[in-house]
């Protein structure tokens, strides 16, 4: 759950290393791990690695270290590690953490000291020394055995911090209040219970807030069913939540009264209702009734008579309830001879009891322990350094598929463990149907209300209610049902518990957790363990994986209903790792009293924050959500006929550890899972490449605009070019007509020619190179007309023309500046010339526009 590697992940083994040991020899040994030469293993002193700060989570120390340990499960040498969270053990060939070999201190249900005698071999003479082991059981499935070095005390070191680091002596020792909130921040639990008590009020419009809870505005209801704060300083029953759900029609007098008829005070209580027929699910400990079972309460009736309301529709028939005991009846009746008991029929109206004979939780823990030592013993890597194969020569089961077991008791070494689950089944199932089929009343209860019936109530929930098969409802669900309703997780997972009163500090007690090697027929053969610690009575204290079943319970309908839940069964797993390791503080202490008194909230990390944040970083391909869920395939409840109630082994949980191959996910799904990275890796291609062909597009439509601008500049720069020449055909015909030739060039010269008949002025042409250059010039043709062309560039107007004329193009002016030209002529001339200067003047400040010259 908390390692950086994959659970089921196990490094390369380190049996090829040692070249003192041939092949043959590892198969004819008592075990792989027994041809090891111990004591042939030099000391290494080394300090702790610097890669180990790597894996170390937030607030994490070490605390022993020892060097040359081997994994006898794998006969993987490496460095194990003590830390302040849990036993970590580093490959010296990989230089990683293994899995197998890492377990949180909270998860190791409980570990030994033990010395096996390795048989003498042919060759060795001296005695065999003694081999020292340390084994480790956890309550994950898994059984792991460490070999140390003789004649050091690194085991005793390993050892000794166990016993400190899993005995804390203050509940502040946990790691989760080392850890801190962290970025997993936890909110206030209270508000998340009364928005699902809204929710199943059918009060959408309403949402609660921590201010809801400080002035008490909480108190709301409906038609039918009312939040009551009865209990809201815990001092009518301090394992029940602060809010209660309750008929309407009961006052919170007659609630204080009904509770002293039920055991810890945990009266009948509303936990789901149906938003249209009105039928709910109700909880409580068994009544008070005594040894002759004949002790009554009005106050108790009364409040189970509001439970069911009259049916909608019609008049005067009411809806059935239904009493469900989850215990055999015979141990129902035992607890008469301590006070307690079973309700009788004739005292409640129109009721009918149902027992469903679930076992007590001794026996699912002595269940569990049968089941774990049975796959370890016929796993492939079992806690004894054999598999098996070795050990029987071939697979125990068919092909080797322990999953596909069915609940069959001889199959799984009398465990009963799958026997139990169909129990919790087969119950569940049944209290929905009476639910969904006639609308009736349930209220369910065993001893003190909080173990088996919070199995019941909340698997049938998760059966009606589609809300809870989502990974936010189920999270409500859990909250409700389990934490909120005092299952006492502390007590049933072995974890530390709160104790005390007032003022005083709370102290943190814990069971004892070491005691004797779980011992099966096969597993003494393969060798001879002997524990050197005192075996304690695993029955003397309150341990048992409740808890862990329900989640097997969950696991089966999923497996039945692959289309209707929305997490999958690595969600499942993940849940029970964290529950398991206290890393978190939701699921520490027995109550929601005990977790508000300590500060659980304020000081310690929230495991729903931390499993949003695992999904956070691969969306809907995130190995939580199930593939193939389909919420318009289930819209309704799931009503499981009882030839489907038949439980398998739950390979992904049970089998990790010892059996890798089996533990992971089926074929189909893993195939469907692959093609599902693939459809999100195309998926982010496929966006990619829409936004560049967006992107594209965009530059595409700016070129185009611009293009369009530039037409759009050329076709002005056109009309432009044609109204100019239409200016200057005009200019031209005007100038002809005043007798003036005018011709515009393509450099924006305009030329004008100026023709007169001069009879008196002798033929002689001249182009002096040195006129050339001034850019004017005179020339006289053949017939005796004098043409004089006058070159106007646009930038150099000249301002008297006619001195130009005169002095630059006469032919009669002498070298020394004289004029050979008859005065009279001359200014006859210019007098001419000034004239049609004016004329030309004038003309060219007129507006030409085109109407006012006709074509040729």
């Amino acid at each position: 759950m908390d390692i950086p590697v994959s659970r089921s992940m196990r490094s390369t083994s380190l049996r090829d290393t040692d070249s003192r040991l041939t092949e043959s020899e590892r198969i004819e040994g008592a075990g792989s791990w027994d041809a090891i030469e111990w004591t042939k293993i030099d000391p290494v002193s080394r300090s702790v690695p610097q890669g180990l700060q790597h894996f170390l989570l937030e607030a994490e120390q070490v605390i022993v270290e020892g060097c040359g340990v081997v994994l006898v499960n794998t006969d993987e040498a490496g460095t194990l590690f003590v830390t302040n969270f849990r036993l970590l053990f580093l490959s010296d060939g990989s230089r990683n953490i293994i899995g197998l070999g890492t377990i949180p201190l909270a998860t190791i249900e409980k570990f030994n000291k033990i010395v096996m005698k390795l048989p003498s071999g042919p060759r060795q003479i001296d005695k065999t020394p003694s081999q020292r082991l340390l084994q480790v059981i956890g309550k994950d499935m898994r059984i792991i055995v460490f070999g140390f070095r003789s004649r050091t005390k690194q085991r005793r070191g390993v050892y000794d911090a166990l016993l400190r680091c899993t005995r804390p002596a203050r509940l502040w020792d946990l790691y989760a209040f080392a850890c801190g909130p962290s970025r997993f921040g936890n909110t206030n639990p209270k508000v998340r219970l009364l928005n699902e008590y809204i929710r199943l009020l059918g009060l959408g419009s309403h949402h609660a807030l921590a201010r809801t809870i400080e002035d008490g505005s909480y108190v709301m209801s409906n038609e039918c069913w009312r939040i009551s704060n009865v209990n809201s300083n815990y001092t009518m029953c301090p394992t029940y939540p602060f809010a209660l759900l309750v008929p309407k029609s009961i006052s919170d007098e007659e609630i204080q009264q009904a509770c002293n008829f039920r055991a810890r005070c945990r009266l009948p209580v509303i936990t789901w209702c149906h938003p249209g027929t009105r039928a709910v699910i109700a909880r409580s400990s068994q009544p008070l009734v005594g040894l002759m079972m004949n002790m009554r309460s009005n106050a108790d009736e009364k409040l189970v008579a509001a439970l069911f309301t009259q049916l909608i529709g019609t008049k005067d028939r009411k809806r059935k309830l239904y009493i469900a005991d989850a215990r055999p009846r015979k141990n129902a009746l035992a607890n008469g001879a301590m006070g307690g008991g079973s309700e009788s029929s004739a005292n409640y109206f129109q009721s009918e009891i149902v027992f469903f004979g679930i076992d007590n939780i001794h026996a699912m823990r002595e269940s569990l322990a049968r089941l774990r030592d049975y796959v370890d013993t016929h796993g492939a890597t079992s806690s004894d350094g054999m598999s098996s194969f070795l050990r029987h020569g071939g697979w125990t089961w068919g092909g080797g598929n322990l999953s596909s077991m069915s609940a069959s008791v001889s199959t799984l070494g009398d465990s009963g463990w799958l026997i139990h689950v169909q129990s919790v089944l087969a119950g569940s199932s049944w209290i929905a149907a009476r639910v969904a089929l006639e609308s009736a009343t349930v209220l369910v209860h065993c001893s003190d209300g909080w173990d088996r019936t919070t199995q019941l109530v909340s698997l049938a929930s998760l059966l009606l209610d589609p809300y809870y098969r989502t990974i936010k409802g189920f999270q409500a669900l859990i909250e409700k049902d389990w934490l909120a309703f005092g299952h006492p997780f502390s007590d049933r997972a072995g974890m530390p518990i709160a104790s005390g009163s007032g003022s005083m500090p709370f102290e943190l007690l814990r069971q004892s957790s070491t005691g004797s090697l779980s011992s099966s027929p096969i597993r003494q053969a393969s060798g001879s363990f002997s524990s050197q610690v005192p075996s304690s009575s695993h029955a003397q204290n309150n341990y048992s994986p409740i808890f862990l079943q329900w989640v097997d319970c969950v696991s089966q309908l999923l497996r039945m209903y692959p289309f209707a839940f929305e997490f999958s069964s690595a969600f499942l797993v993940d849940l029970l790792d964290c529950v398991l390791s206290c890393r978190f503080g939701n699921f520490l202490c027995n109550s929601e009293k005990e977790r508000q008194q300590a500060g659980i909230s304020d000081s310690c990390g929230c495991l729903w924050m931390y499993l949003a944040d695992l999904r956070a970083s691969e969306g809907s391909s995130h190995v939580h959500y199930n593939l193939f869920y389909d919420p318009s395939k289930h819209e309704g409840p799931l009503l499981p006929p009882a030839a489907a109630l038949a439980p398998t082994i739950w390979p992904q949980f049970h089998l990790r550890w010892t059996c890798p191959s089996e533990a992971q996910a089926g074929e189909v799904e893993t195939i469907c899972r692959n093609m599902s990275k693939k459809v999100y890796e195309l998926q982010k291609a496929k966006e990619v490449a829409e936004a560049k062909v967006r992107e594209t597009t965009s530059t595409m439509e700016s070129l185009a605009a611009e293009l369009r601008n530039e037409k759009l500049s050329s076709s002005s720069a056109r009309n432009l070019a044609k109204k100019a020449r239409k200016e200057s055909a005009a200019i031209r015909r005007a100038m002809q007509s005043l007798g003036c030739k005018v011709h515009f060039s393509e450099d924006s010269e305009c030329i004008v020619g100026i023709e007169y008949n001069l009879t008196e002025i002798p033929q002689k042409s001249i182009f002096p190179a040195s006129d050339k250059e001034s850019g004017e010039y005179l020339q006289h043709d053949n017939k005796s007309d004098l043409s004089i062309s006058g070159s106007v560039l646009a930038d150099d107007v000249p301002s008297n023309p006619i001195t130009r004329v005169c002095e630059s193009l006469c032919p009669l002016r002498t070298r020394d500046g004289g004029c050979r030209w008859p005065d009279a002529e001359c200014a006859k001339f210019g007098s001419e010339f000034v004239g049609l200067k004016a004329n030309f003047d004038a003309f060219d400040r007129l507006s030409i526009y085109d109407s006012y010259f006709q074509p040729e």
